[in-house]
């Protein structure tokens, strides 16, 4: 029977890399309902499409931190923070989004 300790070390030796790529299966099918549904803010909407683009800027970064400083995208904070930065504006027009249409909804007394 395996300790612990020898499944953490077996997880930890676990490349993510095909479960991120994996994982933008569902959120590129969640695009396109968000989409088709018109359910969500044009502006939200863009702020879920945006989140690509955070992570294709954290992909560009995290190659230029090993690159230029050999050294992952966490230990370098100005690559860190420009790609945070994206992040921060995704989410933020996510925010706005629905925020703004909470306001112009029409409330129907009866």
């Amino acid at each position: 029977m395996n300790t612990a300790g020898e499944i953490i070390q077996y997880l930890g030796g676990i490349d993510p890399s095909p479960f991120f790529v994996l994982s933008l299966i569902p959120y590129l099918l969640f695009l396109y309902w968000a989409k088709e549904s018109n359910e969500i803010p044009k502006i939200a909407l863009l702020g879920f499409r945006l989140t690509l683009v955070f992570v294709l800027m954290t992909i560009i970064f995290a190659v230029l931190a090993k690159i230029i400083y050999d050294s992952d995208l966490t230990d370098i904070d100005p690559l860190h923070g420009a790609a945070e930065a994206f992040l921060t504006l995704s989410d933020a027009m996510v925010a706005i989004g629905f925020a703004q249409s909470q306001q112009t909804k029409v409330v129907k007394n009866s």
